[in-house]
């Protein structure tokens, strides 16, 4: 059975935390991780539900907020796609950096609605769809970020298929990845890399380097 009320199970199921690598922003945060991903599945009664991405700032999106607030030239008055949001931090930072408007892109319902949620509570607005933008061409806009994305190898082919013809039509491109399997590391150019604190419950570690890309063209030389 669906959960009719997600909003209501968002904000029950959290708590509203800094963001440790980026504690300009709060988000509804998952308190006990494992606790949470057990009862998403239960009360969903769907087994094969996505996980709650939505409920944990990953390493990724840390460091690419990170480097947003920190380089707010990169987003200033542009317009911005965060891609495969979760939590939607991603998205929130480019608008708290003076983004003109950004649109963030989950196929999972409730990281819509937490990132509606996030955003009210950080007093920024951003857009929000659902839709698979893989399928088809990627919309027009200044800057794409996509956080935490590489750690599946068909799902980092469709994805990296698609930012192609984001930069092909002129969109800046930039990744955020605490080294997954599956980061396409002959296609980046190193920008900044952080220490972010993490939910080791979830990672391997408390703590991941994590670095921010910028994603070069396949005809681009190294």
């Amino acid at each position: 059975m669906a959960i009719a009320d997600k909003a209501g199970f968002i904000i029950r199921e959290t708590l509203v935390k800094s963001v440790p690598h980026v504690p300009e922003l709060r988000l509804h945060l998952a308190d006990e991780a494992m606790a949470l991903w057990q009862k998403t599945e239960d009360e969903l009664g769907e087994i094969s539900l996505p996980p709650p991405f939505w409920a944990f700032a990953w390493a990724g999106g840390q460091a690419l907020a990170r480097y947003i607030l920190d380089t707010p030239t990169l987003v200033n008055g542009k317009t911005v796609l965060d891609f495969a949001c979760g939590s939607g931090l991603v998205g929130i930072a480019a608008m708290m950096a003076g983004g003109r408007s950004c649109t963030c892109v989950d196929i999972d319902d409730f990281a819509i609605e937490a990132t509606r949620l996030n955003a009210a509570l950080n007093e920024v607005t951003v857009a929000t769809t659902r839709d698979d933008l893989t399928a088809g061409a990627p919309p027009q806009t200044d800057v794409l970020f996509c956080g935490d994305v590489f750690y599946d190898r068909p799902m980092a082919t469709k994805i990296l298929a698609f930012l192609d013809l984001a930069l092909e039509s002129g969109t800046d491109v930039l990744v955020g990845d605490p080294g997954r399997s599956y980061l396409p590391k002959h296609r980046l150019d190193h920008l900044a890399t952080y220490e972010v604190p993490v939910v080791g419950a979830l990672e391997d570690m408390d703590v991941k380097r994590s670095s921010v890309y910028r994603l070069r063209a396949t005809s681009d030389p190294e």
